[in-house]
């Protein structure tokens, strides 16, 4: 069900951004907003990149990223926009997004896990995320006590 509250938006580098306010503190009201926003957005007025400013968010409910990625997966462009220490400092946000050096961090199929927030600058070579095959090996499932 949609509902009738909605979001600002505004063009920015080729992206629509959404305006998130002053809405410091998500919850998951705010999430399904944000879930219908983009569904307004990529399904509805055709957009292919969307953006959210952050710059007010202090914290987000765990699933945002989550809801990022599957709208990524389906091939939408996906930037958050002045997103502040906090959140740059969450596990998912280091690994996942790129910084623009101006403020931009887009979401990649790439990451700089391992990374910690200290070297995040240092980090200028991206590596594709590792994806174990475990149809290849049952030696690793033993080693991990998970072999039956």
């Amino acid at each position: 069900m949609v509902s009738n509250k909605s979001l600002d938006t505004f063009p920015r580098d080729g992206y629509i951004v959404m305006d998130m306010g002053d809405m410091e503190i998500w919850d998951g009201a705010d999430l399904a907003l944000i879930r219908e926003m983009f569904t307004r957005l990529v399904d509805g007025a055709k957009h292919q990149r969307v953006g959210i400013d952050m710059s007010s968010v202090k914290y987000i409910p765990s699933g945002f990223f989550g809801l990022l990625y599957d709208w990524y997966e389906r091939g939408i462009g996906i930037r958050l926009y002045d997103a502040q220490a906090h959140v740059r400092e969450m596990m998912w946000f280091r690994q996942f997004f790129v910084d623009d050096g101006r403020g931009c961090y887009e979401l990649t199929a790439v990451t700089c896990r391992d990374n910690a927030v200290e070297q995040e600058d240092e980090c200028d070579t991206l590596q594709e995320v590792d994806i174990l095959d475990l149809s290849d090996s049952n030696d690793q499932l033993e080693v991990a006590g998970l072999h039956s």
